[in-house]
């Protein structure tokens, strides 16, 4: 039995390692997170399509809603080429202080990530919670506005800056673009696919502002007729003005061009259906409500000296059934002049059908956000 023992024990040990080795094998695949990782990526089409898979979005540039945060708004244009996400950028991101060595950071960051990612599954940046949540939410409405526009212009070559034969019929107002000095927001009136007016509904005021836009304002306004899109150029001494009039410029192209490949994905290419919808809309301010699309849509959030205001329509069987005021002026006498006013604003937009309601007297500045605000709802929902 003395002679036995170690051969007993070198068999022992053998099997023992053997099956060590086996259940290593067979383990592995499985254990190995970052293979398993790197494998999923591979295949990302299929797995991102519910987020804008490259293969639903609409070539061209589109800008999401800007997200709001603690610290400032966050908006995120994105870039589409071949169906895939070529370039994102936040064409707003929280200023002044601190957040500006975050952001520094950060944006490029998420940038980045958006690409790679393409879609808005993306990681936030340590360090920069609410500017990357904002990014996400903001990457998010881009996406899903590019698939919209994918979806029903799937054969429309929509590869231009904007251009005019993209574009949809009537008023479209772009989100307002925030500059050192103040906001910029611009309008367009587009008649026969070409964009025969520019305004801009909002401009820095106030001081030097005033002499400057004076004059930068009505060359960006004809520059963007002239040019029928958003590649202008700067006015000499206006650069904060003309930085965001193009911002938001841009944001009213894509607005239009998705209602365009909507309106010609629906009537089929009835142009006599098309003039009417069009009629309806000439100096209506978006009163044609029979352009309406069902459901619900929640306007741009406008800045007034005492808040913002948002506002949020319900349209039923082509006509505007409720209208709500998801943001407005808060504290102080902002709470009695706002529970004084919205409701009569609310009112008076089912009743009107449009956007061309009295301003409140004493409430000047929650009537003008209210109307700019629901314009935009109106533009979102095809009136």
């Amino acid at each position: 039995m003395r002679k036995s023992h170690p051969v007993r024990r070198a068999v022992l040990a053998t099997a023992a390692t053997v099956s060590g080795i086996v259940l290593l094998l067979t383990l592995k695949p499985g254990s190995d997170q970052g293979s398993a990782d790197a494998a999923g990526s591979a295949v990302p089409p299929a797995a991102q399509s519910p987020q804008g898979g490259a293969q639903a979005i609409a070539n061209g540039t589109v800008t999401g809603d800007a997200a709001d945060t603690q610290y400032g708004a966050v908006q995120v244009r994105l870039t589409v080429s071949g169906g895939k996400i070529t370039k994102a950028e936040a064409v707003q991101s929280p200023k002044g202080g601190q957040s500006d060595q975050i952001n520094a950071n950060a944006v490029p960051k998420l940038n980045q990530a958006a690409v790679t990612a393409q879609g808005a599954e993306i990681d936030a940046v340590s360090g920069a919670t609410y500017t990357s949540t904002g990014y996400k939410k903001s990457l998010q409405s881009a996406l899903d506005k590019a698939k919209a526009a994918g979806a029903a212009g799937s054969g429309n070559d929509q590869g231009g800056a904007g251009g005019a034969q993209a574009l949809g019929d009537g008023t479209v107002t772009g989100d307002a673009a925030d500059t050192q000095y103040g906001a910029v927001q611009v309008r367009l009136t587009v008649s026969g696919g070409k964009i025969t007016k520019a305004e801009a509904v909002q401009s820095p005021k106030g001081g030097q502002s005033d002499q400057i836009n004076a004059n930068a304002v009505p060359k960006l306004n004809q520059a963007a007729v002239t040019a029928q899109g958003a590649e202008i150029d700067a006015v000499s001494g206006a650069t904060y003005t003309s930085t965001g009039y193009k911002k938001s410029l841009q944001s009213a192209l894509d607005k239009a061009k998705a209602a365009g490949a909507a309106e010609a994905a629906e009537s089929g290419g009835d142009s006599a259906a098309d003039a009417s919808a069009g009629s309806g809309q000439d100096g209506g301010g978006g009163n044609a409500r029979a352009a309406l699309d069902d459901g619900t849509v929640t306007g741009d959030a406008v800045q007034t000296e005492y808040g913002a205001v948002q506002v949020r329509i319900t349209v039923e069987g082509g006509k505007i059934t409720k209208a709500e005021a998801v943001q407005a002026p808060k504290g102080g006498q902002s709470d009695r002049v706002t529970n004084q006013s919205v409701p009569r604003l609310n009112q008076a937009v089912v009743k009107t059908g449009g956007a061309d309601v009295d301003a409140v007297s004493g409430a000047t500045y929650t009537s003008a956000g209210y109307k700019k605000s629901l314009q935009s709802a109106l533009d979102q929902a095809g009136g």
